[in-house]
């Protein structure tokens, strides 16, 4: 079951990961620490599906499981959530 997770490559862009890098530090200097983290949230969504959507397909077709939704719909989920508590957060 857990075999997916020990033969499955993904390769990042060295430019992705020096951006995320710098993105991230500036915002946690400046005292952002919310935005930091909406920054890794959103570098880890993009590299986990839309970045290495080729390890989603088979031959060339979207493997469109429960596990496809479920990653993909809890991440908008949370990114939601997320906004909303940016706009409605006081202190």
């Amino acid at each position: 079951m857990l075999s997916i997770f020990y033969t499955t490559q993904l390769t990042i862009p060295l430019f992705q990961i020096i951006l995320l890098l710098t993105l991230s530090t500036l915002a946690l200097v400046l005292g952002r620490l919310k935005i930091a983290i909406l920054i890794n949230f959103c570098f880890v969504m993009y590299w986990g599906y839309v970045f290495n959507l080729n390890a989603l397909t088979d031959a060339g077709l979207l493997k469109l499981n429960n596990f496809t939704f479920l990653y993909f719909g809890m991440g908008l989920v949370f990114l939601i959530l997320f906004v909303i508590g940016f706009i409605f957060y006081d202190g």
